[in-house]
């Protein structure tokens, strides 16, 4: 199919960091973004409904998969390349990870924060993802994508809209292609040691060691949703194989043979329980997607 690779009935739970999902009819990996106007544009035509993912994070797919095309941002949208002394420019595609460790060895600081975030580069500028007081909104500033029909387009400064945890991007039709990050002159040395020390804290924190989506919900305002649910009791709550971490209340992990059933209800027991405690609604960050 248009020269990229394409596979039929692919499991899910292959590609999310959680570990569950089952089967997309298909699953495409353009090789670039022309490749991915292309597929788009042929998707319409053809009326199949299309999903979009990068690292397969903050991400939750139905144990009876997914109905359509399930696109995975990866292959010619990963280059990554300086524009101007402070400026990066990187395809949507890019994780994270190599993104920081970009910025740290031409000494460029404003990363660090998201050094350790299972994710791309295009993901966390469609969500505005953030950790410990900085966002992606502190550093991009302009995106290219796709729209539906196939077209490029872009937006830059205010166009992007970024607010807590969502940008224009969330909830529309467009994919990312590639972004443009504005960053400042640091010292490498001091860079790579404030990513080492967020790293710890990471590490000490959050359950690294088990699949999960990452902070299952937003945080409420004036509070923070895993000190609620550990407030509430729920810490080491298990439905099936999906259990509030016991090392953070904030993240559901996979104890190895979880089902998007298990962490849904997992999520709605949560949801009422904190609401009963306390009176405050909890809203999910993580992304549902597939067959219901």
């Amino acid at each position: 199919m248009l020269g990229c690779v394409c596979k039929e009935n692919e499991p899910m739970s292959e590609h999310t960091t959680f570990k569950i999902g089952g089967p997309a009819d298909i699953f495409i990996e353009p090789t670039s973004a022309e490749t991915l106007a292309d597929i788009v544009a042929a998707c319409k035509r053809w009326e199949i409904p299309v999903y979009v993912i990068g690292n397969g994070s903050n991400l939750l797919v139905s144990d009876l998969g997914i109905e359509g095309a399930v696109i995975h941002i990866s292959g010619g949208m990963c280059d990554i390349s300086l524009n101007g002394a402070y400026e990066i420019e990187c395809g949507s595609g890019v994780k994270l990870s190599k993104l920081c460790t970009f910025a740290q060895e031409h000494s460029l600081t404003g990363l660090e924060f998201a050094w350790g975030i299972p994710g791309t580069a295009g993901g966390a500028a469609y969500m505005n993802a953030g950790a410990y007081g900085s966002e992606m909104s502190n550093v991009v500033v302009r995106c290219t994508h796709i729209d539906s029909n196939g077209q490029f387009g872009s937006f830059e400064g205010e166009e992007l809209a970024f607010g807590y945890r969502q940008s224009v991007y969330t909830d529309s039709d467009k994919i990312i292609t590639s972004l443009k990050l504005r960053l400042k002159p640091g010292d490498p040395v001091e860079i790579r040691s404030h990513m080492d020390e967020l790293f710890k804290l990471r590490k000490e924190k959050q359950p690294l060691e088990y699949p999960s989506a990452g902070s299952v919900f937003k945080r409420p305002h004036g509070n923070f949703a895993g000190s609620l649910i550990e407030q509430c009791g729920l810490k080491g709550y298990t439905i099936g194989g999906a259990q509030v971490s016991e090392k953070h209340a904030g993240f559901i992990i996979n104890l190895g043979n979880a089902t998007c059933y298990d962490v849904r209800k997992l999520i709605e027991h949560i949801k009422e329980e904190v609401f009963l405690q306390t009176s405050i609604k909890l809203e999910t960050e993580i992304k549902f997607i597939g067959r219901i």
